[in-house]
């Protein structure tokens, strides 16, 4: 057997495998969150989600709109050297993103149960 047809061979059954995958997993919610960013998100995101006064005061005045706040804890990007992540008893995170071409600071306080918006601010 010549070298190209073990690589046909090898093409053969891996584009058959991806295929299988694709039909097995197509409609299921598989995520791969492995990262520290995509794995805080995932769990500040699976809690209830309470806002602080501050953050009720500033949707009540139409500055700030829930989609807003939803869409930074999917899409935004958790800035680590400003967070208190073993902070006692819950943990503090910081999360940067963009919104409609607006610069946003989100500042997450994560406990066990619960998480609180406690300040969204622009840089």
């Amino acid at each position: 057997m010549t070298l190209l047809q073990r690589i046909g061979y090898y093409l053969g059954g891996f584009s058959i495998g991806l295929i299988i995958l694709a039909f097995f997993l197509n409609g299921k919610k598989v995520s791969c969150d492995y990262g520290p960013e995509a794995r805080v998100l995932k769990n500040i995101n699976t809690k209830k989600i309470i806002f602080s006064e501050d953050i009720i005061a500033e949707i009540d005045a139409n500055k700030l709109d829930s989609t807003t706040i939803s869409y930074l804890l999917k899409k935004g990007d958790i800035n680590f050297t400003n967070s208190l992540p073993r902070e006692k008893p819950c943990g503090i995170y910081v999360i940067e993103g963009e919104y409609q071409s607006i610069e946003m600071l989100m500042t997450v306080e994560n406990c066990d149960s619960i998480a609180t918006i406690l300040k969204i601010s622009r840089p």
